[in-house]
Formats: C-alpha cells, sequence, structure tokens
C-alpha cells in the first residue's frame, strides 16, 4: 500500500491569450476563457463582459472583468454605487462582498468605468452566474448587465480506466478527469513527482508503471495545480495480459 502526497502551489503569471485560451492573471490564477466578449445595453446603459463563460481550476484565483457605460444626458455621472452578485434579484442583490460563502475571498478592482471581481481559493461551490450592476445618485438610473458571466469551477484527478499485468510489468490507461471543456488543453504527466517527457492534447494516456510508482497529472502553463496521485494499479484486465 503505497501513500501518494498531492502538494498545490501557488504561482505568479501574467494574463495573456483570449477566448478558448488558457491564461493567467495573477498569483494562483488558472483560467480557461470560453467564449468572446458579449455587448449588452439599452438607451446608452451598457455592460461588457470580457467573456461568457469561465472555467477555472479549485484553489486558483480567478479575475472576471467587465466595462460599463450610461448615457451623457444622465441627471449625473457619479456612480454612486458598484457590485458583483450571484444571489438575489436585480431591486435586491446580495453584494458578494457581504455574502457569507465569500467571506475574505473576493476583492473589488475598479478603475474609471473597468469592473473586476476577484475570487480567490476557488470553491466548487463559487461555480454560479456572476452580474455586475451599477446605481448612480438617482434611485431610478440603475443597471444590471445581463447575461453576466458563467464559472465553472473544477478540479484535476487522476482515473484508472484499465490496467493490465504483463510479464511482471504493469501497463495502466489513465485519464485527468476535469469538467472544463478540452479545446487547446495540453497535459502534462508526472510519475513519483517527476516531470515525464509525455505531454498529450488527449487527457487519457497509457503508461509503464512498476509497484512503486505514483502517478499525477496538470495542465501545461499550470503545473502547481497538479492532481491528487494515483499509486495503486492493480490488474483490471479480463485476461490479466496485454492484448
Amino acid at each position: 500500500m503505497f501513500v501518494c502526497w498531492f502538494v498545490l502551489l501557488q504561482f505568479h503569471r501574467h494574463m495573456r491569450g483570449a477566448a478558448m485560451s488558457l491564461t493567467a492573471a495573477a498569483s494562483g490564477f488558472v483560467v480557461f476563457l470560453l467564449s468572446v466578449s458579449v455587448i449588452q445595453g439599452q438607451n446608452g446603459w451598457r455592460v461588457t463582459y470580457t467573456s461568457t463563460q469561465i472555467c477555472a481550476i479549485k484553489g486558483s484565483t480567478v479575475d472576471i472583468r467587465c466595462t460599463y457605460t450610461y448615457p451623457s444626458t444622465t441627471k449625473t455621472s457619479k456612480v454612486e454605487k458598484k457590485l458583483w452578485f450571484t444571489k438575489g434579484t436585480d431591486p435586491k442583490p446580495v453584494d458578494l462582498t457581504a455574502d457569507p460563502d465569500y467571506e475574505g475571498r473576493v476583492e473589488y478592482l475598479f478603475y474609471n468605468k473597468v469592473c473586476t471581481l476577484r475570487i480567490k481559493d476557488l470553491r466548487k461551490s463559487d461555480s454560479a452566474v456572476y452580474k455586475f450592476r451599477f446605481i448612480t445618485k438617482q434611485p431610478e438610473e440603475k443597471y444590471t448587465g445581463k447575461p453576466g458571466v458563467t464559472l465553472s469551477v473544477t478540479d484535476l484527478q487522476m482515473q484508472v480506466i484499465r490496467s493490465q499485468i504483463h510479464q511482471d510489468v504493469t501497463w495502466a490507461d489513465v485519464k485527468c478527469l476535469n469538467s472544463c471543456p478540452p479545446d487547446r488543453l495540453t497535459y502534462v504527466w508526472y510519475n513519483n513527482g517527476q516531470k515525464l517527457r509525455t505531454e498529450t492534447t488527449s487527457s487519457s494516456v497509457t503508461h509503464k508503471f512498476s509497484p512503486a510508482d505514483s502517478y499525477s497529472c496538470a495542465i501545461k502553463g499550470h503545473e502547481e495545480f497538479r492532481s491528487p496521485s494515483v499509486c495503486e494499479f492493480n490488474d483490471t484486465s479480463p485476461s490479466g495480459g496485454v492484448s
């Protein structure tokens, strides 16, 4: 029986890329942008989200961004309140900074008319639709950007699909499980904590193992967020041999 240990490290990387690409924006950022920006508005009131769908890895940090505009004819040019929410409705949204489920993990970064929501130490329960709302000094002058941004939080898990023992050598089909779309992802594989030369665009590979081996996976460019290791490879083939 072998015990596997998995250590998750934060890392520093600047955001690069665009829709359908892996990006990293700051310490611990692992983000998959899944769609291009969407502009939605009416009568000069408008919110533009950088992406409408984001997939990020559990434990990492994500930035959700938008910009907003409103008519120059409005009674006042001063925005009184800006907030992000997932709960409640337009009349009474629950400000994320006051939501106990996000306590100590959310931060608003506002600059001019750029609105950024930062969520740290992501949990699977953070998967939700996030909307931005702003209100001017006049009560009737307020706007919520729709449809919002759908955030999906996933983790990486190793799964042994099938293993076979042949002449005291174990061959195993393993899969790096995650709920993000597979487009343009490259997987990195580890044996006993050491990075293998093999990199694949497929989430499944076949490798040779010895009884003392452990195996884990990560996504290229974000190797600090590895899966827990798989340590046991029992013979699960019908015949016990390699076909």
